[in-house]
């Protein structure tokens, strides 16, 4: 609708600039209603992300776990994921520091889960190859990963565990840990620092998923019974 607004006025104000058409007609076209994150945040429920996580078991999908937990666990963003090395992993401090959007540099917690998970890739899935990047491509030739190996594998494992979603990408799996931080108590300034988001206001969009607690505050609309 936005679109079709925008053309009808660059044909009026081209009608008005060839002489056809009255000087000012252009402003007659209301402007299009907008507001600024009103969908409702795309996300996978717990026991979908548990499918997820379960289709990463095993000694061949070491590398696949360790990728999935940091990705539900942890919120990380893909091309976060494939930049990480060995130094970014302070194991006596149990934090993972990320070099985020704007560069800056941030530090996450190094869960006991995710830590396992890192150390069973690094003793037995890793091939040994000595560069300072934590993932490598499975296959040769052997070479860091990149963000769309990790959107791949996302893909893959939505598929083994059966999982059935609009949306595959690894973002869907970053707004999954959004919404699961916000529905098991953690406050809206703990799920932006570990998002990392510059402003609230962004946290605060995954708010509209707790249907629950947001019915219980509705106001009814007036005239009619409350749902």
């Amino acid at each position: 609708m936005k679109g079709i607004s925008v053309g009808i006025r660059a044909f009026l104000r081209f009608l008005i600039a060839t002489g056809r058409c009255p000087a000012g007609l252009d402003h007659a076209m209301p402007n299009v209603a907008g507001w600024r994150l009103a969908s409702i945040p795309r996300f996978l429920p717990d026991a979908d992300i548990a499918r997820i996580i379960g289709a990463c078991n095993g000694e061949r999908r070491l590398r696949d776990r360790a990728i999935i937990l940091l990705l539900v666990r942890l919120g990380l963003r893909a091309s976060e994921v494939a930049r990480l090395s060995f130094d970014d992993i302070d194991w006596r401090q149990g934090s993972i520091r990320l070099c985020g959007k704007g560069r800056r540099e941030e530090l996450l917690p190094l869960t006991q889960e995710i830590g396992d998970a890192l150390l069973a890739y690094i003793e037995r899935g890793r091939p040994a190859l000595a560069i300072p990047s934590l993932f490598i491509t499975e296959y040769a030739p052997l070479r860091p990963i990149d963000r769309i190996t990790v959107k791949d594998l996302v893909k893959r494992a939505l598929k083994r565990g059966g999982v059935q979603s609009r949306y595959k990408g690894a973002h869907i799996l970053r707004h999954s840990a959004a919404t699961a931080m916000l529905r098991h108590g953690v406050s809206l300034p703990g799920v932006s620092t570990v998002l990392r988001h510059r402003s609230q206001a962004m946290t605060a969009h995954y708010a509209k998923v707790d249907i629950a607690l947001l019915s219980a505050i509705a106001q009814p609309w007036p005239g009619r019974s409350p749902c």
